[in-house]
């Protein structure tokens, strides 16, 4: 009965679409999602020993593969790194996947042949000898990769550098600046520009991120853009652009992905409530490109978010069992 009621009362929040109870929600912080084949995987922070994968086929209900709760798409024993396996994001490029991490506040990379790993670095070491976090794959219209991650400068600052074709070597003398902390509503919880993730449209380069530390209630994604890959990025003036989407709070550390339909789709992450930050918990909206008279068109991300269901009793049906499989 009470939560039919809680329920009730949280449909009628502006900008909530469905009511799922935190207990019952996917405990994935800083979540990315891959659609493959069909299938959705989403990845985050949430295992002390690697990095966690879900499965879904509808993105509202989401399983353990193979129904075990300690499957994990990389563990600790094949990456650098013993502890603080954050905010993953993986990419499928010709035959390999590319999982991109950071262990350890040192910006990793490491491959699979499957979307679910094992993910395994071939040598256990770290991009760069230096502390960093939040590295994300930004692949231009002419092929060439660069990397966005988070260096710790004046604060958390967001940087980047084109890749070699490899995809995980750092191009020599291509480390740009991007953004740090220089908005108003950003200064809540000083000084964080972090989680970016980029994308292009029209020539025109969208950088969303992160402020204010995920900690704080006002933690918020804005948005900046540039006319070359490398910069100088401009932040929009009404930042941000997600913030306290219907009573939620703690709002951040974003993806950007297109479902089966080729719709764009949000991943974020919120404190568990207002007052408690964790386990943190993932929820889904939708992207647009509002068009403006002789302007580029502006990057919005709807408040109407839904929040997935995590179902741990059942077994997916939807994915291929694997050899080693108990």
């Amino acid at each position: 009965m009470c939560k039919k009621l809680l329920s009730l009362l949280l449909c009628a929040l502006p900008g909530f679409v469905s009511a799922v109870a935190p207990e019952d929600a996917v405990p994935l912080a800083d979540p990315f999602i891959l659609c493959e084949n069909g299938v959705y995987y989403a990845y985050g922070t949430s295992s002390p020993d690697g990095i966690a994968v879900l499965v879904s086929d509808d993105l509202k209900h989401w399983y353990y593969p193979y129904g075990r709760a300690d499957y994990l798409a990389l563990d600790k024993a094949d990456s650098f790194g013993d502890h603080w396996f954050w905010a993953p994001e993986v990419y499928h490029i010709g035959d390999t996947y590319y999982m991109y991490y950071s262990a350890e506040e040192r910006i990793c990379v490491a491959e699979a042949r499957s979307p679910l790993g094992p993910f395994v670095q071939a040598e256990k070491r770290p991009m760069l000898d230096e502390p960093g976090i939040d590295n994300t794959l930004f692949i231009d219209r002419d092929g060439t990769p660069y990397l966005f991650w988070v260096r710790f400068r004046s604060g958390n600052e967001i940087w980047m550098a084109q890749l070699e074709r490899d995809y995980k070597t750092l191009k020599p003398a291509t480390e740009r600046f991007c953004a740090r902390m220089w908005q108003e509503w950003e200064r809540v919880w000083p000084s964080v520009n972090e989680g970016p993730f980029v994308i292009e449209r029209d020539g025109v380069y969208y950088m969303t991120y992160s402020a204010n530390s995920y900690e704080s209630p006002k933690y918020g994604i804005g948005c900046a853009t540039a006319r070359k890959i490398t910069g100088p990025w401009t932040k929009y003036e009404d930042n941000p652009v997600l913030q306290s989407p219907g009573g939620l709070v703690g709002v951040g550390h974003h993806a950007v992905f297109r479902d089966r339909k080729g719709r764009l789709r949000v991943v974020f992450h919120s404190h568990y409530a207002d007052g408690v930050i964790h386990p943190r918990i993932m929820h889904i909206t939708d992207l647009q490109f509002r068009k403006r008279p002789g302007l580029s068109r502006k990057l919005e991300i709807s408040p109407r978010y839904f929040t997935p269901r995590l179902i741990p009793s059942k077994r997916p049906k939807f994915i291929a069992s694997q050899k080693n499989d108990d």
